[in-house]
């Protein structure tokens, strides 16, 4: 396969999804000569990064995530002038628990700590804007008061449309063969051989498959999602539609799972509810087996529909499928490959990372190119991990 006449560039990404097209962005926006390689046609839904609709939300756990989130707010607006799309609606996200949950005390102390602009629920409050949903007692309610809903695969469009504008490069249907590491990082697709400078790897599901030939083993789980949608038991008598926000339950219902919903957007009339996890699969087999309505976290959504939302029909009307990269510990991998330092990886986004992607674009698009970091990395290291290296195949 020969070198096509100018193969050279400054950054190649591997990845088109959120992350990866973010960072060449940030890159393109740096002026720096950039490619980004999607081994499928785009758009396409097969890794973590289709569908319409993600929550965005300042109410977590961790204070960097809250940290970062800040920024983020930031660049989604930018985006959204810049592009001339709407790619975000505030809805408000309500967090749900057991009073006294260790998660849900987190959040409230982060929230309070950062002077995020949150409410506590009471009961009566719950009930009088949420007609629909009944929380037992015991149960406690917070609201991000500024979260809500972004437009998924909008926002993935502006992003690569706004990209190729600045002169960026998107090559798509090109699955990366074999990668070659020194001062410049040689790149075969099935289709050409490209070079640059520094590389960033963002593969999503497959980034285990990319990472492993350059000796490295990273604790990645690929995890298949269902993305459930569910429908009025009779349309417009229970006000779910008009009232529900997004929201986030942890623990509820004796699950120790968590549980997200997201207003109507996709499906006219219907309201994505799902588990914040799933079973292990390769992604080149994540649409082999037939769905299956009575699987047992379909069960167990069914259960906390009947239970806290009884104005739902209890079985879904929509069965999708998605795909999580996950960490042991559910944080990001924002670093350099151990042995190659113009090499980065951005992996194990563990389902939560669509809202973070412009500052972890920005993150990686720095590693990359040398800058100085914007943010602290120590919780997104791979040297937290006892990751084996071994020699390259």
């Amino acid at each position: 396969m020969a070198l096509p006449g100018d193969t050279k560039y400054d950054c190649i990404v591997i990845g088109a999804g959120i992350q990866g097209s973010f960072t060449a962005y940030h890159l393109a926006k740096l002026r720096k000569k950039t490619l980004l390689l999607e081994q499928f046609p785009l758009p396409h839904s097969r890794g973590s990064s289709h569908g319409q609709t993600r929550i965005i939300r300042r109410a977590y756990e961790e204070h960097f995530y809250t940290h970062m989130m800040e920024e983020c707010y930031q660049l989604w607006t930018e985006l959204e002038k810049e592009s001339g799309a709407q790619l975000f609606r505030k809805t408000g996200l309500l967090v749900l628990a057991k009073a006294g949950n260790e998660e849900y005390e987190k959040v409230c102390k982060n929230m309070l700590e950062n002077q995020i602009p949150w409410e506590s629920l009471s009961p009566a409050e719950m009930k009088l804007r949420y007609p629909g949903l009944f929380l037992s007692p015991g149960e406690v309610a917070c609201c991000d008061i500024n979260g809500g809903v972004l437009f998924a695969e909008k926002a993935l469009r502006a992003l690569q449309m706004l990209f190729k504008q600045m002169g960026g490069i998107i090559r798509d249907g090109e699955k990366v063969m074999h990668i070659k590491p020194g001062p410049v990082v040689t790149v075969t697709t099935t289709s050409s051989i490209y070079q640059a400078d520094g590389l960033v790897i963002t593969a999503g599901p497959w980034a285990q498959k990319v990472l492993r030939p350059l000796g490295l083993q990273l604790p990645l789980k690929t995890l298949r999602i269902n993305v459930c949608y569910w429908r009025e038991k009779i349309p417009g008598k229970s006000g779910i539609l008009q009232s529900l926000p997004c929201f986030l339950g942890f623990n509820l219902n004796g699950e120790e799972h968590e549980v997200y919903g997201l207003p109507s957007q996709e499906y006219p009339g219907l309201i994505k509810i799902c588990f914040h996890g799933g079973n292990e699969a390769d992604p080149e087999e994540r649409d082999l087996k037939a769905q299956n309505p009575n699987i047992q976290d379909i069960e167990k959504l069914s259960s906390f529909i009947s239970r806290y939302i009884p104005g739902l029909h209890p079985k879904p009307a929509v069965v999708e499928q998605c795909m999580y990269t996950n960490t042991p510990d559910t944080n990001f991998i924002l670093d350099h490959h151990p042995l190659h330092k113009n090499i980065v990886i951005g992996a194990g986004f563990s389902g939560h990372g669509f809202k973070l992607s412009p500052v972890v674009g920005k993150i990686l698009s720095e590693l990359c190119i040398g800058e100085k970091q914007s943010y602290d990395l120590k919780p997104f290291r791979i040297s937290r991990f006892k990751t084996p290296l071994k020699a390259a195949l």
